[in-house]
């Protein structure tokens, strides 16, 4: 990283100690970027790139001809990167913490088809079954399903996983975190997990299925994790337009 990125990075982490320390309360409005640009000795270019980060991330929100506000509201779900619900709660001013529900480590043959596949297990391969309830500021708003190969996680099913499992990975078992494919879709929450939740039942849901992998393509987890609708909000940024050619030999072209 050259000198300009950890400025850029050292003025983000600022920004964000600052909304955490509960100087500026949800709905207030916040620093200028001729403000940021002044009290850190940062460039008006490194202020605006800072404050359209937070922006993106959902903490902080633009109104136009008005200024910058601190953001209240759903929390954030970024479709670009991994963050973990731990940091993403902490950055947006709430308290997180997790109930384990669920722990063990299963044989093959009580794991779905469907995770068999992603984490391309073999017949005696095990993997370590979590369920887990996030909660926001004692506000329960996930319940995460997850297995984990056994063998890249040697004990995990007797470690600490009431926090983050990345910085678990990372840390305790040193794994190089690659990246995840997801999809999203809306979901009715059926009874069980709307008392969970404690939402009605038939209430709207975001179920994301997810399998992550390390930086070698190896999968390392499978999950079925179902968001509370009312607490969420799933947010991306898209580039400039970009046209579709019409492949060859299609209608269009004859």
């Amino acid at each position: 990283m050259d000198g300009r990125g950890v400025i850029y990075r050292e003025l983000n982490q600022a920004l964000l100690r600052l909304i955490r320390g509960r100087k500026y309360q949800e709905g207030d409005r916040f620093l200028t970027e001729r403000e940021v640009s002044g009290q850190y000795k940062v460039s008006r270019a490194t202020a605006n790139k800072a404050l359209s980060t937070l922006v993106a991330e959902g903490v902080l929100e633009f109104k136009k001809g008005v200024g910058t506000f601190v953001r209240g509201g759903g929390l954030d779900y970024d479709l670009r990167t991994l963050v973990s619900f731990t940091d993403k709660a902490c950055a947006m001013g709430r308290k997180p913490s997790t109930r384990v529900l669920a722990r063990e480590l299963v044989p093959i043959g009580r794991i779905p088809p469907e995770t068999i596949q992603a984490l391309r297990l073999e017949t005696r391969d095990r993997a370590v079954y979590m369920e887990r309830l996030r909660l926001a500021d004692d506000v329960p708003v996930i319940l995460e399903r997850r297995h984990v190969p056994a063998a890249l996680c040697p004990g995990l099913e007797r470690a600490d996983l009431a926090g983050s499992l990345y910085a678990l990975w990372t840390g305790k078992y040193r794994l190089k975190l690659g990246g995840a494919e997801q999809s999203i879709r809306a979901v009715e929450i059926g009874r069980r997990v709307a008392h969970a939740l404690r939402v009605r039942e038939g209430s709207a849901g975001l179920l994301v299925t997810s399998t992550g992998f390390l930086e070698d393509g190896t999968p390392l987890w499978h999950e079925r994790t179902l968001y509370r609708g009312d607490a969420y909000e799933f947010r991306n940024r898209l580039g400039g337009l970009h046209a579709v050619r019409p492949a060859v030999g299609t209608l269009l072209e004859r």
